[in-house]
């Protein structure tokens, strides 16, 4: 089963969102202990940043493969 596009735009913030409140709740000292790589705050908090970043850039790539094939 594939998820649709909408779905996962929704889904996925979600879920990131979730494992951020999850990191903060449990870890002692929230922000300044997500340094390690080996902490799950430290993803919780790469991920929120992260998803953007690639959404930014795959649409960046189609957009000039677009441009660059219609001119």
């Amino acid at each position: 089963m594939f998820l649709s596009l909408p779905t996962l735009t929704v889904l996925i913030p979600l879920v990131s969102l979730t494992g951020l409140f999850y990191s903060a709740s449990v870890e002692e000292n929230f922000p300044q202990g997500c340094t390690s790589t080996a902490s799950l705050c430290f993803y919780s908090l790469l991920l929120p940043i992260t998803i953007p970043v690639y959404v930014f850039f795959h649409l960046w790539t189609w957009m000039g493969i677009k441009l660059f094939r219609h001119n």
